[in-house]
């Protein structure tokens, strides 16, 4: 993929590949919602801000705001207030707004934005596989339905729709964080093996498959304090990372989450935070809130798949890049 500049305002906002790329999105969230309305699932309306949000992870910060004198944080994630939602319905999904103030040297990968939207999706009583099957189905869903219904935009970004061709071929496949890393070793690339897979080397996986796969098996300690820790594998987490082919990297992360209020306590204590900052939370969680499993799903990361953008910020109106306070 070419790497491109950021034009002027003005000449991104009357762009036909901004056009055709919106075009795109649009498309990507209508199908989005009609696969999850049709599995039963309620569309709520998620926080932009609150007392507390996501740790988040890979150097990412959360931006404080004053809210009426209290120092309130922008959403990284709406992970939390979606395990609260389940005490609503058991099924629920947002497409939620989310800042992170990423890391400088991310604005170089073409795969970060500091404002960016999820499709934030969690069930209760669910299981990781039941997670990865729902996130298999929803990306074949949104993939076949944006190529069929908007061929014309597709075809404007010069897309390759030859690109889809095999997903309805049984499952993705499944690779451990182990099974990755020994891969990128073989391969000379210097990945830590207690650590999530950084950037160059998820390129790198990525890069080398045909389709979709999912990696599996995070260890503990990579990931957040509401993974949950396998209880047949102690040390290994219940997750899992959805990445696109063609050297798009990640497109959605998901678990089961831990739901036990002392197993949190601990996790947050072993990351190092204080669990009295959570403390909203933690209340609910002593009240007892439903275990569940669910994934995120970048919106624009998923729009530059489908559209086959040389980069994410072209699936943004606006885009705010890492360091870049502007447009």
């Amino acid at each position: 993929m070419t790497r491109v500049a950021i034009p002027e305002l003005r000449d991104h906002l009357t762009s036909p590949i901004t056009r055709a790329a919106l075009t795109v999105q649009r498309q990507v969230l209508t199908c989005a919602r009609e696969f999850l309305t049709a599995a039963g699932f309620m569309e709520l309306q998620a926080p932009i801000v609150g007392p507390v949000t996501d740790p988040g992870g890979r150097g990412a910060k959360p931006a404080d705001v004053d809210l009426y004198g209290s120092r309130y944080k922008l959403m990284t994630s709406a992970i939390l207030y979606k395990q609260a939602s389940l005490l609503m319905f058991d099924k629920i999904f947002f497409i939620s707004p989310c800042v992170r103030l990423e890391p400088l040297e991310t604005a170089a990968t073409d795969r970060h934005l500091v404002e960016f939207h999820q499709i934030d999706v969690e069930m209760a009583g669910a299981s990781r596989d039941e997670a990865i099957e729902l996130a298999q189905n929803l990306l074949r869903y949104v993939v076949s339905g944006t190529a069929n219904l908007r061929p014309d935009a597709l075809e404007a970004l010069g897309r390759d729709t030859g690109a889809f061709a095999g997903y309805g071929d049984g499952d993705f496949d499944r690779v451990t964080h182990a099974e990755a890393v020994r891969t990128l070793h073989a391969i000379g690339h210097a990945q830590q093996a207690d650590a999530e897979i950084d950037w160059p080397g998820e390129a790198k996986l990525s890069a080398k498959a045909a389709r979709p796969f999912f990696i599996v098996d995070y260890p503990k300690g990579s990931r957040g304090f509401y993974d949950r820790e396998s209880e047949t594998e102690p040390g290994l987490l219940r997750n899992f990372d959805l990445i696109a082919p063609e050297g798009y990297g990640e497109l959605a992360s998901g678990s089961e989450r831990e739901s036990g209020y002392r197993r949190i306590i601990a996790r947050i204590r072993e990351s190092g935070e204080n669990p009295a900052k959570y403390q909203w939370y933690l209340d609910l969680l002593r009240a007892g809130i439903p275990a569940s499993a669910g994934f995120g799903l970048g919106v624009e990361r998923l729009t530059r798949y489908v559209a086959g953008l040389d980069a994410v910020w072209q699936a943004s109106a606006y885009p705010k890049l890492p360091g870049t306070a502007t447009p």
